[in-house]
């Protein structure tokens, strides 16, 4: 009977491969990457850790000022200084709280004469977002008799470094974000690969993931002062992952944010810069990097009435 009707069988089995095709195609379209996020940030970036792929990108490569997340390189510097001892005292001089004061700058309200290790200052660095700290750091491991030769000593170094990661699109003239000429710029990209170097310090990912930091030193009238820091970075506690990194906030960046989040053996970093809801823009480039959708729902930490802000 069939050999009657030959066009018939090749007709099916033609339907049924057509058949088969298009139901790979339907069941293959839930993989397909969903649609990238809108954020409000000027520039934005995200990549894989691991693998380095990006994941996310807005004007990636347009520079601009970064405010304190110049800080990570800061840190970077110190962590990656040959036999670099973070148990080293360093004493505070008053030059370190005039400067805040100048300024008008985030502290880490550090004490002229108190004793504080490098490895406490790199947590007043990078939680209360301290530049009373950084200054400290940058004083200690620059070279120079004044501490205007010592800091500006260590920003070059800041720049070597950059250089040393072929980060074309970046430069410091500052080693905490306050930029007198505007000279300190960097890009979204560039700057997510200089939280990936830093990341890969065991104690740099110590003092970012930490929500809050208890640093009892040595005090100037020879007893002990006991400093309380909580980190700025309000997705800490807030995402679920959230592994740091920093916040920053000038008159010329806006608020950014650079993050990090590890879900399921994968590691995320990202960066915001100068957006409007930092917050919610990080758990949205990490929401699509993930595959999930927590940022609707994503409650911010709250941080105590006398914490510092950036």
């Amino acid at each position: 009977m069939t050999s009657t009707h030959p066009g018939v069988r090749r007709s099916a089995v033609l339907a049924l491969g057509a058949g088969a095709l298009l139901s790979v195609t339907v069941l293959a379209a839930p993989a397909q990457a969903a649609a990238a996020p809108a954020v409000t940030a000027k520039g934005a970036f995200l990549l894989n850790n691991s693998s380095s792929a990006t994941v996310y990108s807005k004007a990636a490569d347009t520079r601009r000022q970064m405010a304190s997340t110049t800080k990570i390189m800061t840190a970077a510097v110190v962590l990656s200084t040959k036999g670099v001892d973070l148990n080293r005292k360093v004493t505070v001089k008053q030059a370190y709280r005039d400067y805040v004061t100048k300024e008008g700058a985030s502290t880490a309200d550090l004490r002229t004469g108190d004793k504080l290790t490098v490895r406490q200052l790199l947590y007043g660095t990078m939680l209360p977002s301290g530049c009373d700290a950084a200054y400290a750091l940058a004083d200690t491991y620059g070279t120079g008799s004044t501490n205007a030769a010592r800091t500006k000593s260590f920003i070059a170094k800041m720049n070597a470094k950059a250089k040393e990661l072929k980060l074309t699109n970046t430069k410091f003239d500052s080693f905490d974000g306050i930029s007198g000429g505007g000279n300190n710029y960097t890009t979204p990209r560039d700057l997510a690969k200089i939280a990936q170097y830093a990341m890969k310090n065991a104690d740099f990912r110590a003092v970012v993931k930490a929500t809050s930091y208890k640093a009892t030193a040595p005090a100037a009238n020879g007893g002990k002062r006991t400093y309380t820091w909580y980190n700025t970075n309000k997705l800490l506690g807030s995402y679920n992952g959230a592994i740091g990194i920093k916040t920053g906030t000038g008159t010329a960046a806006g608020p950014c944010l650079v993050f990090a989040a590890t879900r399921g053996g994968k590691t995320l970093v990202g960066v915001v810069l100068n957006g409007s809801d930092r917050y919610k823009d990080a758990a949205k480039m990490l929401d699509h990097g993930f595959g999930t959708s927590t940022a609707k729902t994503m409650k911010l930490r709250t941080l105590p009435a006398d914490a510092q802000r950036d």
